[in-house]
């Protein structure tokens, strides 16, 4: 049995609305979980097991009717609750409860609660006060990329490789020639670079004209990384004319955005990285917001084939201790909040069972 490497009893974003649309289910597999997303009675989302007690068909495969979502090998109609309702010509009602999940749309995403759903509580669900505000503007995707999530929080926390990987668009001499400062604030681990009076990388130039700003004049930098479980990175990132203060700067004087990551496991080997950006300048400006996704697309691009080579290498050497530097400090400390929660989750699960087998166990009765 392999080793948990993510948490379950957690919220994830499992899909954008626009991918769960009609009457045409969506199949993901979300933390090893096979669900079948679909919009139920008044547009509701709903989310059950993919899988149809009858012959074992993925229910994504089928469609909606009336609410139900109709499995497509031969008619069972599921609902939301996981119940078989009918069937063409056949008695149902007592086909087994199949899983449903804690599922909820809020800020143009679908999130989903793969584990214990007693434990599911949509309070937890994160506030994205860029999504809800409207000086704020976000344009975002999403990629499938083969490879253990925690590379991708590893490569977020970190951003030295953008000199390497982005070198013709984000990346430049001057980050990892800048230090690196990592805190920790009990579950969230926050790293912090900041370059001053240095010209802007090819990407950054484009931002400041997008927002009526000279682009060959010094600018301050900043990169503020901020994760929080179980696997969400958003980066305040940006320039500033030099000398306005940097990341404090007034909205005239920079360019700046948060770069949304919501990493989400399928399996120990492969992920969902729904990708965006959100800014607070211009935000009415639909051709920005385009131009803007377009590039960072291709920047997230680039780091896909090392990604997958990096899970390649690390298969093909199970035993290699890697090294560990400062750099390295976001990431490994994130790991450890990670490990933390699996912990606490595996330990609860121990307890229930110990406390299931003894409560089942025969009564003893005394002998005289």
């Amino acid at each position: 049995m392999s080793q948990q490497t993510f948490p379950k009893n957690m919220w994830y974003v499992a899909a954008m609305s626009e991918e769960v649309a009609g009457s045409k289910p969506l199949g993901r597999k979300i933390c090893g979980e096979s669900i079948a997303f679909y919009r139920s009675h008044d547009n509701e989302i709903a989310a059950v097991l993919d899988f149809c007690p009858h012959r074992g068909a993925a229910l994504s495969l089928g469609y909606v009717e009336d609410g139900l979502l109709v499995c497509g090998y031969h008619g069972l109609k599921m609902g939301a609750d996981g119940k078989t309702k009918e069937m063409p010509l056949q008695r149902v009602k007592g086909f087994p409860c199949m899983k449903s999940y804690a599922v909820e749309e809020r800020y143009g995403f679908i999130w989903v609660w793969p584990g214990d759903q007693s434990q599911a509580d949509k309070e937890l669900i994160p506030h994205l006060e860029w999504a809800e505000n409207p000086e704020w503007a976000y344009g975002g995707g999403l990629y499938h990329i083969n490879c253990d999530y925690r590379l991708m929080i590893d490569n977020l926390m970190d951003l030295t490789h953008e000199t390497y990987v982005h070198a013709s668009s984000i990346g430049q001499k001057e980050i990892d020639e800048s230090p690196v400062d990592t805190k920790v604030d009990g579950d969230k681990v926050i790293t912090s670079r900041f370059m001053e009076n240095i010209m802007a990388p090819p990407f950054w130039k484009a931002a400041l004209r997008g927002n009526g700003l000279a682009d060959e004049v010094p600018v301050d930098r900043w990169q503020i990384c901020r994760f929080s479980p179980p696997s969400h990175v958003m980066i305040d990132v940006g320039v500033a004319h030099a000398g306005n203060g940097g990341f404090e700067a007034p909205a005239d004087k920079k360019a700046s955005s948060t770069v949304v990551d919501f990493i989400t496991p399928e399996t120990e080997t492969t992920m969902w990285y729904f990708w965006g950006m959100a800014r607070n300048f211009k935000p009415e400006d639909q051709a920005l917001t385009d131009t803007i996704r377009e590039g960072q697309g291709t920047i997230f691009a680039e780091d896909l084939e090392v990604l997958e080579r990096q899970q390649e290498n690390l298969l093909a050497f199970p035993d290699f201790d890697l090294l560990k530097l400062d750099i390295d400090a976001g990431g490994v400390q994130s790991r450890r909040v990670i490990n933390r929660i699996i912990a606490k989750e595996q330990s609860a699960k121990e307890q229930a069972k110990t406390s299931s087998s003894q409560s089942n166990a025969p009564l003893q009765t005394a002998s005289f």
